[in-house]
């Protein structure tokens, strides 16, 4: 069974794309503010960022909790100029889900960047999306179940055909996000030479979660077939933007 909703806007964040930066209204705060930290950057001028997507659930082939989730993502402007790009993304996923990180092979980044995916071991591969760039291009995403430094535990988002490696830890999520979710997946987009206005960035991007090796399933959910999951994503971009993407859809 096949369930879908539509993510949209919350008002914070709608309020922040469509008034000025001096303007007062409150920006979603971190999900996942104690984990890795990205270096400061000064934010830049540029467009307001319009976020929108679906979030997709369906039932893997492990046991009776297993499910793979997918976000399907588009950003784009108002004017139609090239959005801002990011800095961080949360995907945030509802309190009924884990993740069996232990149950799966991992693979390590020094590993991808130097030898690709076909050096990953067999099993560790638990997720696939696609890519789609402003001005034209597209390209596979492969996700990788994977270990970082002091023990966090998280996946890989990999652009095999750029050579792009996303670290995404996952974390508990903190304050008032605690009502609807307990894990976000916090991926960081490092800083480079490449001025931040810049930068290219994707006006669509899907990721899938989800996998089975041996019988168990990388992403469970244990809430019953027809209940509500809660879904977002929080973004942060290099013009200081914030916006929170949320919704719901049922269980399958």
């Amino acid at each position: 069974m096949r369930t879908r909703l539509v993510l949209g806007l919350t008002a914070a964040a709608l309020a922040l794309a469509a008034t000025p930066a001096s303007a007062t209204t409150a920006a979603p705060p971190h999900p996942a503010p104690f984990g890795p930290q990205r270096p400061y950057e000064p934010d830049v001028a540029g467009p307001a960022n319009l976020d929108e997507g679906e979030a997709t659930v369906v039932r893997d082939a492990g046991g009776k909790h297993g499910v793979e989730i997918t976000f399907d993502t588009r950003r784009f402007t108002a004017s139609g100029e090239k959005p801002a790009a990011p800095r961080e993304f949360v995907f945030l996923f509802d309190d009924s889900v884990s993740f069996n990180v232990l149950a799966f092979p991992t693979c390590g980044r020094a590993v991808l960047a130097d030898q690709g995916p076909a050096a990953c071991p067999p099993g560790s591969k638990v997720g696939a999306g696609r890519a789609e760039f402003y001005g034209g291009g597209a390209a596979e995403v492969a996700v990788y179940n994977t270990t970082f430094a002091g023990g966090l535990r998280g996946v890989l988002i990999t652009i095999p055909a750029t050579g792009t490696i996303l670290d995404n830890t996952l974390e508990p999520v903190w304050g008032p996000y605690r009502q609807n979710y307990t894990w976000g997946l916090h991926e960081i987009i490092q800083p480079d030479g490449v001025p931040p206005q810049d930068r290219g960035v994707t006006s669509s991007f899907v990721v899938s979660f989800g996998a089975t090796w041996h019988g168990r399933s990388f992403v469970e959910s244990h809430e019953r077939a027809g209940r509500p999951l809660d879904l977002g994503v929080w973004g942060h971009y290099v013009t200081g933007q914030v916006t929170l993407t949320e919704g719901r859809t049922a269980r399958p």
